[in-house]
This record gives C-alpha cells, sequence and structure tokens, in this order.
C-alpha cells in the first residue's frame, strides 16, 4: 500500500491559540500535530484508537 500524504486540517472546537490538526485521510494511522510547530514532532496512532480517543473526549 502506497502511504497517504497528509491532508491537514484544524480542529473546529480550537481557538486562535493553542491548536492542534489532525490528518486522518490515512486508513492506517492517524496523525496529530501542534500547527505552531508544524516540522515539529507528530503523533501518529491507529484509528480505531484515534476514535476512542474522541468518545473519550466529548465525554467529559
Amino acid at each position: 500500500m502506497q502511504p497517504v500524504a497528509p491532508n491537514w486540517r484544524t480542529s473546529t472546537y480550537t481557538g486562535t491559540e493553542n491548536c492542534v490538526e489532525v490528518a486522518d485521510n490515512d486508513p492506517t494511522m492517524v496523525m496529530v500535530r501542534d500547527t505552531k510547530a508544524p516540522s515539529g514532532g507528530l503523533l501518529a496512532v491507529q484509528p480505531t484508537t484515534w476514535v476512542a480517543f474522541v468518545e473519550f473526549a466529548k465525554a467529559k
């Protein structure tokens, strides 16, 4: 399977500061990075892990 180029998007729930971007267009991983440091590190997780995290965050 060919790697998919990340399609970064900013969360609609973030403000103008302390934003995160998510790339979830690859079926094998979801990537998260800091908008203030896009060339810095990123977090890559399996899609099922990301879904579980989002559901947990919504419940809080």
